[in-house]
């Protein structure tokens, strides 16, 4: 089949050229590309999201921005062999995740996306986890717009004033106008560190798609109308204790008005269980089909994390309408899984070299303070679980080991931590720095604070109460209690191994992030900075212990969650 372009040819042009030839068989509306020959347009959008950093491979050798060159740099190339053309898009994200990135305010990701070429990202709620002036860095560094259409400055009296990013950009994609529209969760102002957003505000993504959709139109800038956002995929728009994502963002607009959306937040491959009417996911594995969500007429994405894979959407516009060709998620020299889930030896694609060029350049940051990242400070002897999939959504010994150390520092009674802030498990065998950055790469302060036991009461009601799934789930360490998820209050038999006193006072550990609002934790009148990060706090813990005994931390049933559907947490 072959393809040619059509130069700003718009829908009304098309459907006004029909409409004007003889009823002959041979002037019918077409169907299919083929039939409509040079009246359809081909083009090819690339994605990626939820970067976190990775910018070099893994120890299995698998993705890594300079293989990710490669394969672009070759769907590019048959692309435009067929007439098509491509524009590569990123969910957002790019900050925060491994410490040769995060010690380099991930300068060489986004040099590495420069080189990739790619051509508009979303504002990440992880760009934030840096002071502004990053973030400013970056956006100077950055050779494409950080698009984000709801988050605006905030005027000194507190109202709202200009947009802090660019709301869209406008592409010609081989010959159409398409116009790319960016958007950030509303999460972002309670999940970002409020010591650097405060000067911003996150606003309602659907409300304000709708505005910037309308401004688009009236203009008659754009043919069609994606967008990149960093809101999260929930099948069925069941969004838990998160803030509404894409599916509730399509479904709350006009059908039509939204032709795609590439999304990023959720970290999940957005490829929906046949038959389910796009209320379900498949059980995706690295090389499988995928068949991506649409609802009310918007097509949805996701390419995981990472950079494991780059999702692959070939379009076909004529008739005035947008049509999908195909779709995949193309490994980045992912590992095949077995039956159980376990890597394989085998690839799940085929191999793809990295860039020489652009792996040397990178080679430079990854080489970087190496000798102090490998400096073993502890041993352990099993698993110690940060999986995100885990400590999110239940009790796990690494996020019960991070309360204690940071209670037991500052002799608390009890120690609250956010599952958002446990961003990865630490292997058996030894422990270094790296992976202590990994685990906590954010720089939190630990607070300390002191309370009544009704207050407490009240605090661990609101916080024990956060819904599994998302990274509010707290892993606390001290208190023996019961929490009606739907009453969201607590009854405390014990604190610190004493019979609880509704009139006694309680010290209590809370990372300075949660202590100032984030992750939707009621904001602390008058928390005390300790002085320790907790990064810091965890070398200095792991280094004093020197061997760890990861069942000295495994959950003991300590909390008890009622009027639930999980036993491991809330869940309504």
């Amino acid at each position: 089949m072959r393809h040619m372009l059509i130069k700003g040819l718009v829908a009304t042009a098309v459907v006004a050229a029909l409409a004007g030839c003889n009823n002959s068989d041979d002037d019918k509306v077409p169907t299919t590309c083929a039939e409509a020959g040079s009246a359809c347009t081909t083009f090819t959008v690339l994605h990626t999201n939820d970067n976190h950093g990775r910018f070099w491979e893994n120890s299995d050798g698998e993705y890594g921005m300079a293989a990710r060159k490669t394969l672009i740099d070759g769907i590019r190339a048959e692309v435009s062999k067929n007439g098509g053309q491509t524009l590569l898009l990123s969910g957002g994200d790019i900050n925060t995740g491994v410490p040769e990135s995060d010690l380099q305010d991930a300068i060489p990701d986004f040099t590495g996306m420069n080189k990739i070429g790619y051509d508009a990202m979303a504002v990440g709620n992880h760009e934030f986890d840096n002071p502004l002036s990053v973030v400013d860095m970056q956006r100077r560094l950055a050779e494409f717009p950080m698009l984000a259409a709801n988050i605006y400055r905030k005027k000194a009296d507190g109202s709202q004033g200009e947009r802090y990013f660019d709301a869209y950009k406008v592409f010609d994609v081989n010959g159409l106008k398409v116009a790319v529209i960016g958007l950030t969760t509303e999460d972002t102002a309670k999940i970002g560190n409020p010591e650097f957003i405060s000067d911003l505000i996150f606003t309602d993504p659907k409300t304000e798609v709708a505005k910037v959709i309308k401004e688009i139109k009236d203009a008659k800038a754009a043919d069609i109308i994606f967008a990149t956002t960093h809101m999260g995929h929930y099948a069925d728009a069941q969004n838990g204790s998160n803030a509404p994502g894409d599916v509730a963002m399509a479904r709350a607009l006009k059908e039509g008005e939204l032709q795609v959306v590439i999304g990023g937040h959720s970290q999940n491959p957005v490829c929906m269980e046949p038959g389910t009417d796009n209320k379900a996911y498949a059980n995706f594995k690295p090389g499988d089909e995928c068949a991506p969500d649409k609802q009310n007429g918007t097509w949805i994405m996701q390419a995981h994390e990472w950079g494991k894979y780059v999702g692959r959407a070939d379009f076909e516009y004529f008739n005035g309408e947008l049509h999908l060709a195909s779709y995949k998620l193309v490994p980045v020299n992912m590992r095949k899984l077995d039956d159980a889930g376990k890597k394989t030896a085998d690839l799940a694609g085929t191999k793809i070299e990295p860039d020489a060029e652009l792996k040397e350049l990178l080679s430079y940051y990854q080489e970087k303070g190496q000798a102090k990242l490998d400096e073993v400070i502890a041993t352990t002897d099993a698993l110690l679980d940060g999986e995100r999939a885990n400590v999110r959504n239940k009790q796990t010994n690494l996020g019960r080991m991070l309360a204690m150390a940071q209670s037991a520092k500052v002799t608390a009674d009890f120690g609250v931590m956010n599952s958002g802030g446990v961003r990865a498990s630490i292997q058996p065998g030894n422990i270094t720095y790296r992976d202590v950055l990994t685990v906590q790469p954010f720089g939190n302060m630990v607070t300390l604070n002191e309370m009544t036991g009704t207050e407490v009461a009240a605090y661990l009601g609101a916080v024990g109460s956060l819904q599994i799934g998302s990274g509010g789930y707290a892993q606390i360490t001290g208190v023996k209690m019961t929490i009606d998820c739907v009453a969201k209050t607590a009854n405390i038999s014990e604190i610190n191994g004493k019979d609880f006193s509704p009139t006694g006072a309680y010290k209590f550990t809370v990372p300075s992030f949660n202590a100032a609002g984030g992750d939707g934790y009621p904001k602390l009148a008058s928390p005390i900075q300790t002085g320790f990060v907790d990064a810091d706090l965890l070398y200095s813990f792991l280094k004093e212990k020197q061997a760890i005994v990861a069942a000295d931390y495994s959950p003991i049933g300590d909390i008890v969650y009622e009027n639930s559907k999980s036993v491991e947490g809330c869940q309504l």
